[in-house]
């Protein structure tokens, strides 16, 4: 199977701080990304109904970029938030991008399509 990578884009009322503290705090993962988490300098242990998931943050500019490595995933694979406010209408646009195999691209875009459903009543916006 091949792997690719694809990119989403979704919009928040919420400003990048907000939006980059849900993204790197336990406390506020839990509530829309795993069922908990541990963080260990730039480890993150992800749990999800009883399996463990580590990544490895190897790329973190606050309130614009966060870069994750998954453990088990290739060298250059990589799951990439990225925070940008809109000129025009001041909403914080939050980019994507994530490597799954071909054949799963559909299923990958609708797993984040509810995730950021999650995220977005999470925090208000």
């Amino acid at each position: 199977m091949e792997r690719v990578s694809f990119e989403m884009e979704f919009i928040f009322r919420a400003s990048p701080t907000i939006i980059y503290k849900f993204l790197t705090t336990p406390a506020c993962l839990v509530r829309w990304f795993c069922d908990s988490v541990d963080i260990q300098e730039d480890t993150f242990t992800f749990e999800w109904n009883g399996a463990e998931e580590v990544a490895f943050m190897i790329d973190d500019i606050e309130e614009e970029r966060i870069r994750f490595h998954w453990e088990d995933a290739a060298d250059n694979e990589y799951l990439e938030f990225k925070m940008e406010v809109s000129p025009v209408t001041n909403e914080t646009i939050l980019n994507i991008v994530d490597f799954c195999d071909d054949d799963e691209v559909d299923d990958q875009k609708q797993l984040w399509s509810n995730q950021m459903d999650n995220l977005r009543r999470e925090m208000g916006g």
